[in-house]
């Protein structure tokens, strides 16, 4: 049943992907429920959501916040300065706004944000994606009504439990199989042969693409498909690469029909990556990155490997050993069967139902 009722919701997100695709997964199912509502985004001028969320056809807002880096950096000695304009930007932006229900997807843009909105009423609201919340997160902790986590062990570094629920990551709303003969045909690829999807995230990973690079030969040796998503940082690097069987992007607007035609996965193990491969069921080869919090990416890929739903593969192995794995899984349709069949257990397709029901209920 839809509620008739306006609300106003401002939404933090972006920086990366990961950070960003859930948030909006929130927004377009708020839109479906609440349709009398507004909704505006407030991010960074540089990142993908400055060019994602308009797309989207979201109103949309930014903000000159900047991460305070965690090795030493001269930039650092600056950041109390850009981080109170960044707050009496937000404030202007919530002024204007009045936001209700102020939702932050832990990226460091949710921090001016969501502290503008408490001190104009809003309710806040956070989602936390990783298995080892970020800086963002637990810093809003206290001023936040409510948290959705990804992950069970997320409880343990927060210490106001009453407001933790354990909902799942969403996943946007588009991201559902199609047939692959369909989506190959928009590929322009060939549905009869296996097909490779190879992503780093919307900002690329150096290390998967060198990966890529070293065993490119021996991969189109195969006699497959590969689609290989570089990331805008890198696609200038490698975007020579490409042939009849390997097409590069530097990011991917279609990903429903990548997805539905991809048979093995080769991606980074973030919360949102996984969600979304769990919840379509596909083969996954997990590099995780080695440059994050608590090691959580390793933690994330490593209970999927344990549970024989996915193959893990370290980062510094990860030239050394790609082609071999990859081979075994071309060479073997009945190990990706069960890799597809046994990923759909970490599955949370109800997650954004949850966690907008919640929502609705605060904003009442």
């Amino acid at each position: 049943m839809k509620d008739q009722n306006k609300y106003r919701f401002i939404i933090a997100a972006g920086g990366t992907g990961g950070h960003l695709f859930p948030a909006i997964a929130v927004a377009d199912k708020l839109k479906i429920v609440s349709p009398n509502s507004e909704i505006l985004f407030v991010g960074t001028k540089d990142k993908i959501e400055s060019r994602v969320v308009p797309q989207k056809g979201y109103n949309f807002k930014h903000i000159s916040v900047v991460g305070f880096a965690r090795r030493f950096s001269i930039k650092n000695l600056f950041f109390p300065f850009k981080l109170l304009f960044s707050i009496l930007q937000a404030l202007v932006i919530c002024m204007k706004f009045k936001p209700q229900i102020a939702i932050g997807s832990g990226a460091y843009v949710s921090g001016p944000v969501l502290w503008a909105a408490k001190i104009m009423g809003a309710k806040l609201v956070l989602l936390e994606q990783n298995s080892y919340p970020g800086v963002t997160n637990r810093m809003l902790e206290k001023n936040a009504s409510e948290i959705y986590l990804s992950f069970e062990e997320s409880k343990k570094y927060f210490r106001e439990s009453e407001k933790l629920y354990v909902t799942g990551n969403p996943i946007r709303l588009e991201l559902h199989l199609i047939e692959k003969q369909i989506a190959c045909e928009k590929l322009k690829i060939d549905s009869n042969k296996i097909t490779l999807f190879v992503t780093g995230g919307s900002l690329g990973a150096k290390s998967i693409n060198e990966a890529v690079r070293i065993n490119l030969e021996k991969l189109e040796s195969l006699g497959i498909n590969i689609l290989w998503q570089t990331g805008k940082n890198y696609y200038e690097e490698y975007k020579n690469f490409s042939s009849e069987s390997t097409l590069i992007w530097p990011f991917i607007e279609d990903m429903q029909a990548v997805y539905s035609a991809a048979n093995i996965i080769v991606a980074r193990s973030g919360a949102s990556t996984i969600a979304e491969v769990a919840n379509l069921g596909k083969a996954t080869i997990f590099i995780p990155s080695p440059n994050v919090a608590a090691n959580h990416q390793f933690k994330n890929a490593e209970a999927l490997f344990n549970k024989n739903a996915a193959i893990l593969l370290n980062d510094k192995n990860a030239s050394e050993k790609l082609f071999e794995i990859v081979k075994s899984l071309v060479d073997n349709d009945l190990k990706i069967k069960e890799l597809e069949n046994n990923i759909t257990q970490f599955a949370n397709e109800n997650a954004v139902d949850v966690i907008v029901e919640r929502i609705l209920k605060l904003a009442r």
